[in-house]
C-alpha cells in the first residue's frame, strides 16, 4: 500500500505544533480506538511505514496525507494540528492559528479550534495558479461542506462532476464523498471552507 504522499516533501506547520507532538497525537489516537499501525493504514490508505514515521515524528507528511491518516481515525485535521478549546468565547489571534503549508505552494489555515465531542473546521485556503492540491478522501456520512470563494477560481470535483467557482460563489455538499480542489486560474485562488460532522458523545 503506498500513498503518493508516502515519497514527497512535507508540510511546513506553523502555529506551535511540531511534528513530534503531532505525531503523538496521531498515535494517542490510534491507540485510544485500539487500532495496529497496519490497521489505521489500511483505513487511511497510506502505507505503514508513513504512518510509522510520522508517528515518531521522523517525517512531516503531505497535507492530503495527514487529512487522509485524519479521515482513517475518523477526526478532523484540525483536531491533530490544533489544541481542543471549550470556552464560550475563544479568539485566535492570526499568530495562534494553525497553518500548514503543502510543498506544492498551497495553504491551509484553520480559523477555529476543534470542540470537545465534536468534528467541525473552519478554515481558509490559498492554492497558488496551476496547481491541483488533490482528492481527499469522503468524511463520515452526515457530514456537510459548505465552501466560499474570496478570490480567484476554485475547480471543485464532487466524486466525477466539477463545478467551477469563481470569486463570491459558494457551494454545499454531502463531506461523505471524495472531493478535489485545484487552481485552473493564472491567480491566487483564497476560498473558506467550513465542515460540520454529525455530534458524537464526548471522549
Amino acid at each position: 500500500m503506498m500513498d503518493k504522499g508516502d515519497g514527497e516533501r512535507g508540510i511546513e506547520i506553523e502555529g506551535g505544533l511540531d511534528l513530534g507532538a503531532l505525531g503523538e497525537r496521531v498515535r494517542n489516537e490510534r491507540v485510544r480506538r485500539r487500532l495496529s499501525l497496519e490497521g489505521l493504514a489500511e483505513r487511511a490508505g497510506v502505507s505503514r511505514s508513513m504512518l510509522s514515521a510520522v508517528e515518531t515524528g521522523g517525517k512531516a507528511p503531505t497535507v492530503l496525507t495527514l487529512h487522509r491518516i485524519a479521515s482513517g481515525l475518523g477526526v478532523s485535521m484540525s483536531r491533530l494540528l490544533g489544541e481542543e478549546r471549550a470556552e464560550p468565547v475563544v479568539v485566535l489571534r492570526r499568530e495562534e492559528q494553525s497553518v500548514a503549508r503543502d510543498p506544492s505552494g498551497w495553504e491551509r489555515r484553520n480559523l477555529a479550534p476543534p470542540l470537545p465531542g465534536r468534528e467541525v473546521e473552519f478554515m481558509r485556503t490559498e492554492i497558488p495558479a496551476g496547481v491541483d492540491a488533490g482528492t481527499f478522501p469522503p468524511h463520515g456520512h452526515g457530514s456537510r461542506e459548505y465552501v466560499a470563494v474570496e478570490r480567484g477560481t476554485l475547480r471543485l470535483t464532487l466524486e466525477a462532476t466539477i463545478h467551477d467557482l469563481r470569486a463570491g460563489d459558494s457551494i454545499s455538499y454531502d463531506g461523505a464523498c471524495r472531493h478535489g480542489f485545484a487552481n485552473p486560474g493564472n491567480e491566487l485562488t483564497v476560498y473558506y471552507l467550513a465542515l460540520v460532522e454529525p455530534e458524537r458523545s464526548p471522549r
